[in-house]
Parts: C-alpha cells; structure tokens; sequence
C-alpha cells in the first residue's frame, strides 16, 4: 500500500509538471519544483521572463490554481515565481527558447538560430556549451546538427559539471528534438592547474639561493673526499707498521 501510495504521488507530480510546462512553454520556462507543507502543497515556478507567468492582475496564477485545485486534486495549492539568475546558464529554458522560435519561424533558419543562441551564451561567459538539432532538417530524412564552442566535459561525472535541458518542436515536417548542455563559469576540474606569477625580484632571489646551497652541497662534498683521503692514508701508514714490526720479529727469532 505505501509503494502504491508513493507510486501514486509521483504519476501525479510528474503530471503536474507535464501541464505547467505545456502551458508556460512560450514564457522563459525552466522548470517547476513540488513541496509538501503542513499549509499545502507549495509549486514553485522558474521562469526568465515572471511577469508573462504571472499575467495580468495575477490571472494566469489563479487559473493555475483552480486548475490545480479541480483536476489534480491538490489541497491548497500555494503557487510561487521564481527566477532564474541568469538566463543564459539554464539549458532547459534555452532548449525551450528555440523549440519556440523554430515553431513561429520555421526550420529554414536553424542554422542562425542555433549560432546566434551558443554565441549568446559563450558571451554571457560560459566555459563551453553545444547544441544538439536532430530530426528532418531541411531535409525529408532525419539528420542530426551539432553547435558546439569552449570546453564540455564528457566523461566521468559530467553532472557534477554541466548543465543539461531538453525539449521538443512540433513542425510541419515532423518532431524536431533540441539538448542543450551548459558549462558554466566557476566550475572547478579536477585536472586544472593554477599558474602563480612571482615578480622577478622574488624569482632572482629564488634563484640565488639555489645557487648557494649548490655551492654549499659540492663544499660539502669536497670536505668529505679529503677525509676519505686521509682516512686512506692513516690506514695505509699503519699497514706499512705493521709490515715492518713483523719482519723485525721473524728476523729477530731466526
């Protein structure tokens, strides 16, 4: 019963989401976030552009609301708009912007609108992001067109790094998909290497003591050959005493 429950809850999330964005498709949408309060269920809506969300006097609000309230069931929904910092770094809103655009224009000018929005965000100060048009474009077969600049991490935990958002146009030709995938600025790799300038006084000085400890170790290394040669020579010296000592014995006894 709890795994039906659960089950249950999130259909019907999901729904909910599917509807908002269907209706605010043309509106800057990112995304829609649900919370369980003990007031009511609390959605919250991430927009770019919150004033066409909102509508006049609030009357997209308060449809959504009774919407919300007759078809989906939920007690005393609590609708709140929230936006988005900067536009340029939220794929999915991007991905929805030319799924709109490719709808009122047309697909003749993919090419420019697939460029103009990555320049967008490679000039808003992005590390890298790409582009991705798949469908019947310009052609009656199915092809895939790639916009790509900067640097994307692929591998590994990508999503710890990038920003993903997807979204569909519907065309006389067919089903057009977009993905847009986003590297935004500040992210830190774990491959990346940070080059600390010295001013040339520093590296000078640096240097010098280098030099100084060079001449300190071959001093060293000096001191301690001229030890081993005396040490050899004492060793060679008493040899030699010993030699004689022993011949004076073996002629004294003979």
């Amino acid at each position: 019963m709890i795994e039906r429950n659960i089950l249950s809850q999130k259909i019907k999330e999901f729904q909910i989401k599917e509807f908002i964005a269907a209706e605010f498709a043309k509106t800057g949408y990112s995304r829609t976030k649900i919370q369980r309060t003990p007031l009511g269920d609390k959605v919250t809506i991430y927009t770019s552009r919150p004033g066409l969300v909102v509508g006049r006097k609030g009357q997209n609000i308060k449809r959504l609301t009774i919407v919300l309230k007759n078809r989906f069931k939920m007690e005393n929904p609590q609708i709140e708009i929230g936006e988005i910092e900067n536009p340029f770094f939220d794929a999915q809103s991007i991905s929805e912007k030319i799924a709109y655009t490719l709808e009122k224009f047309g697909s003749k000018r993919f090419k420019s609108i697939g460029y103009k929005v990555l320049q967008s965000i490679i000039d808003a100060g992005a590390l890298g992001a790409e582009i991705v048009i798949s469908g019947k474009i310009p052609s009656a077969r199915a092809r895939r067109w790639r916009f790509s600049d900067g640097y994307l991490k692929k591998s590994g935990h990508k999503e710890l790094y990038i920003i993903e958002g997807r979204s569909t146009a519907t065309l006389k030709s067919g089903i057009i998909g977009i993905s847009v995938t986003i590297m935004p600025p500040g992210v830190m790799l774990p491959d990346k290497i940070n080059f600390i300038e010295q001013s040339p006084k520093l590296v000078e000085e640096k240097i010098q003591e280098e030099v100084k400890e060079e001449k300190k170790e071959k001093k060293e290394k000096k001191e301690v050959k001229v030890e081993v040669k005396e040490e050899k020579k004492e060793q060679i010296k008493e040899k030699k005493t010993r030699v004689k000592k022993n011949e004076t014995k073996r002629i004294k006894t003979a």
